[in-house]
């Protein structure tokens, strides 16, 4: 992705310079954010024309600045929907398939945010906005920035979350959370309110889900369904090393014991030592089960990864211990890590407790 030329006119005669009579205003420079956009508009209203004599003739040309090129233009995705229908869901899924998420935009900022995606040279290639009654009085605007970016050749989605009113009031009173819209009235009022409003955005909606009956990991296989293509969901694992001494680490999903396995604190020429080392690492993989529970182990892996691709589930940690993280977990760690890596999951290794002794 790159920025825009601001330089549209065609190359001069060689033999002849033309003579260039702009019959329109010159394009001014983008705007930065939050600059008044009648002063600095990023995009000229109105065509310009380039007048040129030629072998005695005027000729006319259209150089109206092409803005941003087609090339450059970050995918758009709008979710929005009734409050309590699961939109932060929707966004989250979104982030995690690798989209740039911005929760509660005010609409009128939307364009920009396209042009400064535009401007990030591949960086920023999709981007999601969720919008919503949060916005209060930004929210009237969001009409008007569709149209401004239709203008600009920008394409979007909408994606409208739908859900009945008792699942919306079941989902409220769990919460025990006012509905954004309900005032000194009841929930039900804060519901039949925002219908209204959300009307014709519904109505525009290139997708419309409803959530009345779905748990989460079913919304997430849906937004999966509709925005990961024909790719497996990606599936992000820290392998992390530890000592049981120093306790469990919280954010574990599965915990992997060591301990089964001669410990190299014990061989003097070892003990200065980590699992870095390929002497310690070759000892400990040397060891009667350590191969065999390293092969078993993978394969089982290769289970559990399959079923939380489909249940939504995005990132794993993988906790390997030992008696104190030293040895025998780091190089088992360092292993495993190689293990799932080959299979194609993005793989980071920690080792939490090494160097603590």
């Amino acid at each position: 992705m790159t920025e825009h030329e601001n330089d549209p006119h065609p190359t001069a005669d060689q033999e002849q310079a033309p003579t260039t009579v702009p019959t329109a205003a010159p394009q001014q420079a983008p705007r930065e954010p939050g600059e008044d956009a009648t002063t600095h508009p990023a995009v000229p209203d109105s065509p310009q024309q380039e007048v040129r004599q030629e072998d005695g003739a005027q000729v006319s040309t259209d150089v109206t600045p092409p803005g941003i090129p087609d090339a450059a233009i970050p995918e758009l995705v709008i979710i929005s929907g009734m409050s309590g229908a699961g939109r932060s869901t929707a966004a989250k899924c979104l982030e995690d398939l690798g989209w740039f998420v911005v929760d509660n935009l005010p609409p009128a900022l939307i364009p920009t945010m396209v042009e400064l995606g535009a401007r990030s040279q591949g960086n920023v290639a999709r981007i999601a906005v969720v919008v919503d009654v949060r916005g209060r009085r930004f929210f009237d605007n969001l009409r008007e920035s569709l149209a401004d970016l239709e203008a600009k050749g920008v394409t979007r989605r909408i994606v409208f979350l739908e859900s009945s009113d008792d699942a919306l009031v079941r989902r409220f009173e769990s919460v025990r959370r006012p509905h954004p819209l309900q005032g000194d009235g009841r929930i039900v009022d804060g519901i039949d309110a925002e219908r209204e409003l959300l009307r014709e955005l519904r109505g525009d909606a290139d997708l419309v889900i409803d959530t009345s009956s779905l748990n989460v990991h079913e919304l997430r296989a849906k937004m999966d369904a509709q925005f990961a293509g024909d790719e497996e969901p990606e599936l992000r694992a820290t392998v992390m090393s530890f000592g049981f001494k120093y306790g469990l680490p919280v954010d574990a999903d599965l915990v992997v014991d060591m301990r089964f396995l001669p410990n190299p604190h014990w061989v003097p020429e070892l003990r200065p030592y980590t699992g870095l080392n390929e002497e310690v690492s070759a000892y400990v993989l040397n060891q009667p089960g350590a191969k065999e529970f390293l092969d078993r182990y993978a394969e089982l892996l290769q289970l559990v990864a399959a079923g939380y691709r489909r249940e939504g589930k995005r990132y794993v940690t993988i906790a390997v211990g030992c008696t104190g993280g030293k040895h025998r977990s780091v190089a088992m760690s360092e292993k495993l890590a190689a293990r799932l890596a080959a299979e194609g999951v993005e793989t980071v290794v920690v080792h939490r407790d090494m160097g603590r002794e």
